[in-house]
């Protein structure tokens, strides 16, 4: 589907897109540039990417949330 760069770089993405993507006025998107492609990435999906990512690296049963947050109150303590 083609689209039209209009004032101040805006591009209007096509109604069946954000239902597709299930966005809404005010929804945060990430764009990424990747060679000559603009991808735009549902900050929803980007997250479940990054979630997806992050596991890979922790063991089962390890929570690094309360790891950081226990680190954090450390830092906290010793300030």
């Amino acid at each position: 589907m083609k689209t039209i760069i209009g004032k101040s770089g805006r591009i209007v993405i096509p109604a069946a897109f954000r239902r597709a993507l299930e966005l809404d006025e005010g929804d945060e998107v990430i764009l990424r540039l990747e060679g000559d492609e603009l991808r735009l990435v549902t900050a929803r999906s980007g997250l479940r990417r990054a979630q997806e990512i992050v596991s890979r690296y922790a063991s089962k049963g390890r929570s690094l949330a309360a790891e950081l947050i226990a680190e954090r109150r450390r830092e906290a303590k010793r300030e």
